[in-house]
């Protein structure tokens, strides 16, 4: 899941989040995203960023909205 966290280092240095939290709870949510999803016999991009996006509500709900609608805000 490299794309999803050079995409979220995007997104955190756009947001202000400093960048040492942010590869903290970028690791941390993309590890337990991957655990939740290692019993799924077909996972889809939609799947990875709603997972990813859970998680990031635990530490940042900014980050997590930005990352869930980043393809969708015009």
């Amino acid at each position: 899941m490299k794309d999803e966290e050079k995409i979220l280092k995007v997104h955190c240095k756009a947001l202000g989040i400093p960048s040492g939290s942010a590869e903290v709870f970028i690791k941390k949510s993309i590890s337990a995203a991957e655990k939740s999803l290692k019993n799924r016999k077909i996972v889809i991009r939609a799947d990875r960023v709603r997972a990813i996006s859970k998680e990031l509500k635990k530490y940042n709900k900014d980050l997590a909205y930005v990352y869930e609608n980043f393809d969708k805000i015009i």
